[in-house]
């Protein structure tokens, strides 16, 4: 009689669970349906809606990373959204999802992680850096860089040498956050990359290092063979503009090499848009080609004319 009334007790408390999880779920799917719509009806109740599901916590977690499967992009974000809101209590759960089968969340929980910044979750997402998906592996390598624990630096540097693009672009951005130093070369290179978000990427990130360092770095990728590691390094000596950026550029405004000699002198130009060391007439001499003298000539209108006064 008492295992039956154990089991019955059992039973019930099993049956109670099942009821508050139906009921979790249809309000949270309530919800949802209103904190990811679109239509007008629901403007006003959009980010109510967003708060009160954040405000279930932890018991809400597990139903929105089975959401994040959806091919709607507004749900996608309205889902991450909500996960950035509940915050560090979501991270164990969002942790144990990067073991999910279905690569699609994988990519979507580094995300989230990425978003809410946790460096718990940096050792997880260090582990599937490797991932067959490439998705992940370009998500995880970005969220390294958002969460910004140097920890990750090595995880990172390895998204260099990644078949896919997109991986590398993921890599360079997140060297670029982390002021990996030890990737300032692996930047250099990857402005020859192929792929043009790579390359744009690396760019970008170079910019964040400290410029003297950056310029002695780039005083050979100037010549390189590569066309685009030549003329983004004569860019970013154009950016930077110190003495001894001018004095590279200047270097090669009379380079025998026709393409050089262009991009030297286009940086050289923006580097000093007053010509306040009076390269103009000197670029302009050494310039023979044709396309190249316009595009020097145009970028100095543009400079010219932004000095004239309003009428």
């Amino acid at each position: 009689m008492k295992k039956v009334n154990i089991f019955i007790l059992s039973f019930l408390l099993f049956s109670v669970s099942l009821s508050a999880q139906s009921a979790l779920q249809k309000q949270v799917d309530s919800l949802f349906v209103i904190a990811s719509s679109g239509e007008l009806k629901y403007r006003d109740l959009v980010d109510p809606a967003i708060e009160k599901i954040a405000e279930l916590g932890t018991p809400a977690v597990p139903l929105l990373v089975n959401k994040l499967d959806t091919k709607s992009a507004r749900e996608r974000l309205t889902i991450i959204n909500i996960l950035k809101k509940i915050g560090s209590d979501a991270v164990p759960y969002l942790i144990t999802s990067l073991q999910n089968p279905n690569g699609l969340i994988v990519q979507r929980v580094c995300w989230a992680l990425g978003d809410i910044k946790d460096s718990s979750a940096v050792q997880p997402l260090i582990a599937i850096i490797n991932h067959p998906r490439w998705h992940v592996r370009d998500q995880a390598i970005g969220a390294l860089g958002d969460i910004g624990d140097k920890i990750a630096d090595d995880a990172v540097i390895s998204g260099f040498a990644d078949d896919i693009g997109q991986v590398r672009k993921a890599a360079a951005v997140s060297a670029g956050k982390l002021k990996i130093l030890e990737s300032l070369s692996l930047l250099i290179h990857q402005l020859g990359d192929d792929f043009y978000g790579a390359r744009m990427s690396a760019f970008e990130s170079i910019l964040k290092f400290d410029t003297s360092f950056v310029i002695e770095k780039l005083t050979d990728s100037i010549t390189s063979d590569n066309r685009f590691v030549s003329a983004l390094s004569c860019e970013l000596l154009g950016r930077f503009a110190t003495d001894r950026a001018i004095d590279l550029l200047y270097d090669h405004i009379d380079s025998p090499n026709l393409y050089l000699r262009e991009k030297a002198s286009l940086a050289l130009t923006a580097a000093d848009p007053k010509d306040l060391c009076g390269f103009r007439n000197v670029i302009l001499q050494n310039v023979t080609d044709r396309l190249s003298l316009l595009k020097i000539e145009s970028l100095i209108n543009s400079y010219d004319d932004q000095e004239k006064p309003d009428r």
